[in-house]
């Protein structure tokens, strides 16, 4: 964080709200040198600040903070005109849980000024191998995966989902009340892992094609929804071309299907998927990839490939089985020779890593981090 200080003007910490932005931004605050100053932008007193943004902002040197960036976009025009600034006086650290109009309006006028940190919750990399089931149960919220129990960890997870539906999707746009939207999120955990149908949404809610598709996007700004989008390769196959859908965290998954521990979640029709989608989440995690380096592959024929990692001229496939002992099947062929990919990475619940086949290699999830250190 400090190096993105350095280089750029202004960085913007993305994330879904209690994710940890602000305790990162203390511990940035904590390290710099020069004076702080900050702006929560969801104090009363604080906005009354900046009712005239300029007369505030103009002579403050050193570094500013302002906490919750989307609920005053129109700050970010004067951003660039004191980042623009020689020698620059001002570095800027904004934190936002993103929304359309945050993204838009910095792609738009901080255009080479601006850095983006998206900030995730909890991750393996970061709490360890060893505690992934209680990772994988309560998610990567902070809050939620520190909790003192698995029951105040559930309550933690839905007053977050009360707040969110009645006070953040308002604030996002969206004017449709908190029970319609509860069904449509609990929809797309029923869907978690499936490709996306915007028909059969449509028609449960009884709304065309767009509105749906605007719901999916902004919950996807939000960052409580993943969209894992589809590779098109240049094949004479018919491919899947909709997204992936994944709830982001699954302990929000887990709260939304009324799942509370493991006993739980060890006999519900979506542990397979709630599986795929915590796996494929720590892979990205583990590897440090960006969204646009991360895609599914499916045909109509049937064939498919639950990750593929693409980045310069590098190719790994990932499959993701919630079994202890995992065999090729034909997809993972015609994979391997279609993406032309380099290895095929077959995760699974087992204790054992093993090879399956020349470029083909079966990997226990408590192996993964030495595993994928050759990437």
């Amino acid at each position: 964080m400090q190096s993105l200080l350095r280089d750029n003007p202004v960085v913007a910490i993305l994330g879904a709200r209690q994710v940890g932005k602000t305790t990162l931004a203390r511990d940035v605050q904590a390290a710099w040198r020069q004076p702080c100053h900050v702006f929560d932008l969801e104090r009363p007193g604080d906005l009354a600040r900046l009712a005239d943004a300029e007369l505030a902002l103009e002579p403050l040197r050193g570094l500013v903070v302002l906490d919750e960036i989307h609920r005053l976009p129109g700050l970010f025009p004067l951003l660039r005109v004191l980042a623009d600034r020689r020698p620059i006086r001002t570095r800027f650290l904004v934190l936002g849980s993103a929304s359309p109009a945050l993204l838009r309006q910095g792609n738009e006028t901080l255009a080479g000024r601006l850095a983006l940190h998206p900030l995730d919750g909890f991750s393996l990399p970061e709490v360890g191998i060893k505690s992934h089931s209680i990772l994988w149960l309560r998610g990567g919220f902070p809050r939620s995966y520190l909790a003192s129990s698995n029951s105040k960890s559930r309550d933690w997870r839905e007053d977050f989902i009360s707040t969110f539906l009645e006070r953040d999707m308002p604030q996002l746009g969206i004017r449709t009340g908190a029970a319609t939207l509860r069904r449509f999120w609990t929809m797309l955990a029923l869907y978690h892992g499936q490709v996306w149908n915007a028909s059969e949404f449509a028609r449960n809610f009884g709304v065309n094609h767009a509105t749906v598709r605007h719901y999916l996007d902004v919950l996807t700004s939000a960052f409580v929804v993943r969209q894992l989008q589809p590779w098109h390769a240049n094949l004479k196959k018919r491919q899947v071309k909709a997204p992936k859908v994944y709830l982001a965290d699954t302990g929000l998954l887990h709260a939304l299907l009324g799942i509370t521990n493991r006993s739980d979640l060890d006999v519900h029709p979506k542990l397979g998927a709630s599986w795929e989608g915590f796996v494929i989440s720590q892979v990205a995690s583990f590897l440090a990839v960006r969204p646009h380096e991360c895609f599914f592959w499916a045909t109509h024929a049937g064939a498919e490939l639950d990750l593929l990692v693409v980045r310069g001229r590098k190719r790994w496939g990932f499959e993701v089985k919630r079994t202890s002992a995992p065999g090729i099947t034909a997809s993972m062929r015609i994979a391997l020779a279609d993406l032309e990919l380099q290895r095929l990475v077959v995760i699974h619940a087992g204790r054992h890593s093993f090879d399956m086949a020349k470029q083909i290699r079966a990997v226990a999830l408590s192996d993964l981090p030495q595993e994928l250190k050759p990437w």
